[in-house]
C-alpha cells in the first residue's frame, strides 16, 4: 500500500485559486511524510469560502505561491498513486498549472468517493461525501484542513483494501468499472438523474449566467458525468455553475437571483460549491479523459 493522498482548498470559486495544499505519503500502509503549506493564490479571497475552511488572505500574504511548490509538488506527486476524494482537487491542481504556465503532471489518480460507491453499498449512489464516509468508518479528523482531510482519504481507501481483501492496484482498475457490477440492486429510473457510473453522480446541478456552451448542451454534459440538473436552486443543489463573465464581473443585488439565493443557502450550512462555467468543462474533460484511460 504504497500511495500519496492530496487534498486543496482554495480562496474562491475559481478552482485554480488555491490557498492551501496538503499531502501524505505512505509506504506499506504508514505514514512516511507529510507536508501540508498555506498558499498565496494571488486572488480575492471569497466569503464563502473562508466561512468554509477558515483561511483569510491576510493569513496567506507572506506564504508561497503555488509556482514557489510546484518542484516540491512534482517530485511528490509525479509518476505516483495518489488519492483524493472526488475529482475537485484533481482538477484544481491542474487549473493551477495551466494558469502559472506550468506543465501538467503524469499521476496515477484513484478518487476515494469511487471507492466508498464501489466498496459499501449504501454509498453506491448517495452520501458518499468525505465526512459521511469517515463517520461510517468512525474516523474523526478536522474537515477541511488540507493536511486533515488528504489523511482522511487515505483512510478511506486502507479501510477499502482491507474490507474487499483486494490490493491498491486492484483499486486502480475498480474504479474505472462499472459501478452496476458492486451495486446490488439497481432502480433503472435512476438514470434520469444522471449516468450513475459519473464521478459526479449524486451532485444536482443547476446553470446561471450567460454560457458560451449553449445550455442544453451544457445540461448533457453534466448529466454525462453523473449531475442531476434542475432548473432552480433549491436546499437540494450542490453545484451551481455560473458563466465566467457573470462570475468575475456581477457584485450584490446585480447577481442573477440563482446566485444569490446559492450564498443564502451556503451561509446557512448548505454544503454548495459555486464553479465557473470553464471550471466545469474542465471537471467534464477529466471525466472524459479518465474514462478513456
Amino acid at each position: 500500500m504504497n500511495f500519496l493522498a492530496i487534498d486543496v482548498e482554495t480562496a474562491n470559486s475559481d478552482m485554480a485559486s488555491i490557498c492551501q495544499i496538503g499531502f501524505v505519503v505512505y509506504e506499506n500502509g504508514q505514514i512516511k511524510k507529510e507536508w501540508s503549506s498555506l498558499i498565496n493564490p494571488e486572488d480575492y479571497f471569497d466569503f464563502w469560502n473562508e466561512s468554509i475552511h477558515n483561511i483569510t488572505e491576510d493569513d496567506v500574504i507572506e506564504s508561497p505561491k503555488f509556482n514557489e511548490i510546484y518542484e516540491v509538488l512534482q517530485q511528490n506527486l509525479e509518476n505516483n498513486i495518489c488519492v483524493c476524494h472526488t475529482h475537485f482537487d484533481r482538477v484544481s491542481i491542474n487549473r493551477a498549472c495551466i494558469k502559472h504556465g506550468l506543465p501538467l503532471m503524469q499521476i496515477n489518480w484513484i478518487d476515494t468517493a469511487k471507492v466508498a460507491r464501489r466498496c459499501w453499498d449504501e454509498f453506491a449512489y448517495k452520501g458518499y461525501g468525505l465526512a459521511n464516509v469517515c463517520k461510517k468508518l468512525d474516523y474523526s479528523f478536522k474537515h477541511h484542513d488540507a493536511l486533515e482531510d488528504a489523511k482522511a482519504s487515505a483512510h478511506i481507501l486502507i479501510s477499502a483494501i482491507n474490507e474487499k481483501q483486494n490490493t491498491i492496484d486492484d483499486w486502480l482498475i475498480r474504479v474505472n468499472n462499472s459501478l452496476l457490477s458492486n451495486a446490488k440492486s439497481y432502480d433503472k429510473s435512476v438514470s434520469k438523474d444522471g449516468n450513475p457510473n459519473g464521478n459526479l453522480f449524486g451532485e444536482i446541478l443547476v446553470f446561471t449566467g450567460s454560457l458560451e456552451i449553449p445550455r442544453r448542451e451544457a445540461s448533457v454534459l453534466a448529466s454525462e458525468i453523473g449531475c442531476k440538473v434542475e432548473n432552480g436552486v433549491t436546499k437540494k443543489t450542490t453545484l451551481l455553475v455560473v458563466g465566467d463573465q457573470d462570475l468575475s464581473k456581477l457584485s450584490g443585488k446585480k447577481k442573477s437571483s440563482k446566485h444569490r439565493k446559492a450564498e443564502e443557502l451556503k451561509v446557512n450550512g448548505q454544503k454548495l460549491r459555486i464553479l465557473k462555467e470553464s471550471d466545469f468543462v474542465a471537471l467534464y474533460e477529466s471525466n472524459v479523459e479518465e474514462s478513456e484511460q
